[in-house]
């Protein structure tokens, strides 16, 4: 049992290394949340609210967050005594949606049970790895010489597959310079969503390309369509911004929608509900891995503990703390080597915030006490 005696919430602005551009558009400022998750006994559990100062992935966006847990979601939970995290599935249930900043906090609220218990957070989620396959996201490329360049050096740097995103125009053409230079790479393709079934006879080209999956090809939310098109081609899809709960997992896996799903622990409200589409998927045969949203290394430590479930059988989005950051707000970074990250042996997320580079790169900060 604990109970929370004080919250932070800090504000942060980022800027990435290299701007990142999906079908969405290019980003790479980025505006995210941290929570810290103070407890009675001193002990502090850490969470990050992986928004963007846009709602173009998913409705949340960053300053909505902020108002979201500030006026609802931590008055629910400061002071309150706790024996588990799950205890707030009941708690936030009267708000709908809201995923990220559910999330924020209750990744903190893990983070936090776990070192009061003394464990690890993979121990606490019930991870059984010592470490995890990663990959690699590239963002679409206005210069193919720069996309080869790019999975050349990924390749090197010994990434278990390479993702690239795609959009209409930026497909077919793309995929056939990337299997001449790279035939037997594993590779996968991420849509965000920019087709629809009337680009059926583009997507079945896909099939000659052996790709390992594709991600999200139609419209968020959508189930009937995606089984629509998974009967007409080969690859499997990978469903992202279609599931949001349990409940979309299940009713997928029902459907046929996909054959794989890609778990953010943040899009499906938290880390509870992942274990829970994670224990489901099992049941099902459904192999899954873990998406990145471009996290802090907060939010990346907690994808890798989640990655250390048995079912995350398909490297991950995690990369490197380097591929992204100049300086990233964790101590020590993640690093990928050879394309593993080793789950840390620490309490909790395993290492340390880097409170002075915190510091720097917040905007705005409150406390509630």
């Amino acid at each position: 049992m604990f109970t929370i005696d004080k919250i932070t919430m800090h504000h942060v602005n980022m800027r990435m290394k290299n701007p990142f551009t999906t079908s969405f558009g290019t980003e790479q400022d980025r505006s995210f949340l941290v929570l810290e998750v103070e407890s009675d006994q001193g002990i502090i559990g850490w969470g990050e609210c992986v928004s963007s100062s846009r709602p173009l992935y998913i409705e949340e966006f960053t300053t909505g967050a902020w108002h979201m847990l500030e006026e609802h979601l931590i008055p629910l939970v400061l002071k309150q005594t706790f024996s588990h995290p799950d205890d707030l599935q009941e708690i936030f249930a009267p708000f709908k949606r809201n995923h990220l900043a559910k999330s924020a906090i209750e990744g903190a609220i893990w983070d936090l049970y776990a070192k009061v218990n003394g464990q690890t957070l993979s121990e606490a989620l019930g991870g059984t790895k010592q470490e995890v396959e990663v990959g690699v996201s590239l963002g679409i490329e206005d210069n193919l010489q720069d996309l080869l360049r790019n999975i050349e050096e990924k390749v090197d740097e010994g990434y278990k597959r390479i993702k690239i995103k795609i959009k209409p125009g930026k497909d077919i053409d793309v995929l056939h310079h990337v299997r001449d230079h790279y035939p037997e790479i594993p590779l996968m393709v991420d849509a965000n969503s920019a087709y629809t079934l009337d680009d059926i006879d583009t997507l079945k080209e896909m099939d000659q390309f052996d790709l390992m999956m594709i991600e999200q090809p139609l419209m968020a939310g959508d189930l009937i369509d995606h089984a629509t098109l998974q009967k007409e081609i080969e690859t499997p899809v990978c469903l992202d911004e279609s599931i949001h709960s349990y409940e979309d997992a299940r009713q997928a896996i029902a459907l046929g929608s996909g054959k794989i799903i890609n778990m953010k622990i943040a899009r499906v409200g938290g880390l509870t509900q992942a274990k829970k589409i994670h224990d489901m998927c099992v049941e099902a045969n459904i192999p899954l891995w873990c998406g990145g949203m471009l996290e802090g290394g907060i939010g990346r430590l907690h994808n890798v503990a989640v990655a250390s479930l048995a079912n995350f059988t398909l490297p991950g989005d995690t990369a490197s703390s380097s591929r992204y950051w100049i300086k990233d707000i964790i101590n020590p970074e993640v690093v990928a080597e050879n394309g593993v990250v080793k789950v840390p042996e620490g309490l909790g997320i395993g290492y340390d915030v880097d409170r002075e580079e915190l510091e720097k790169n917040t905007v705005n900060k409150k406390i509630f006490n």
